[in-house]
């Protein structure tokens, strides 16, 4: 949401946390907290001083979800299972559904490779996100790379 209304409200300008904070209702800490990661990823830049804030470190529409979900270290997990595999659901094992679970966490982040914060900007819809992030996902599996554009890495 912060990285939506940054890219809404910049227009190249620095916008500051505190007008994200009030629009967004979300605390000002926790933005602060957000948006040092946001910077060493390489997603924002920072501005000092007067009429200083933070704007984007990209065109919207280079960068993706899963890189701003990847840079606040915000996993998609679907239950209490561990990301890691060899560490136990269910006390040592693993629980019977860990794989389907799994595999719906790996397309749902490979559906946020293919969407991008310029799409979520422009209000493009569900099926026009969908369809966008099919077809970055289809033409990154082609040239064998995964979506990582604009996380600086």
């Amino acid at each position: 949401m912060a990285m939506a209304d940054l890219a809404r409200h910049s227009d190249g300008n620095a916008v500051r946390l505190a007008a994200i904070s009030e629009r967004q209702q979300l605390s000002l800490a926790y933005l602060e907290q957000l948006f040092v990661k946001l910077r060493r990823a390489g997603l924002v830049e920072s501005m000092r001083g007067p009429g200083g804030g933070y704007r984007l470190a990209h065109d919207a529409h280079e960068i993706m979800i899963s890189a701003i979900m990847e840079a606040v270290e915000e996993p998609v997990k679907m239950t209490r299972c561990h990301l890691d595999d060899s560490i136990g659901c269910v006390g040592d094992n693993r629980c019977l559904t860990h794989d389907l679970w799994r595999a719906l966490g790996d397309h749902i982040v490979l559906f946020l490779g293919g969407v991008s914060l310029g799409d979520v900007v422009d209000n493009a819809t569900a099926k026009e996100m969908a369809q966008q992030a099919v077809a970055r996902a289809s033409e990154n599996i082609e040239n064998g790379r995964p979506r990582r554009a604009a996380s600086g890495r």
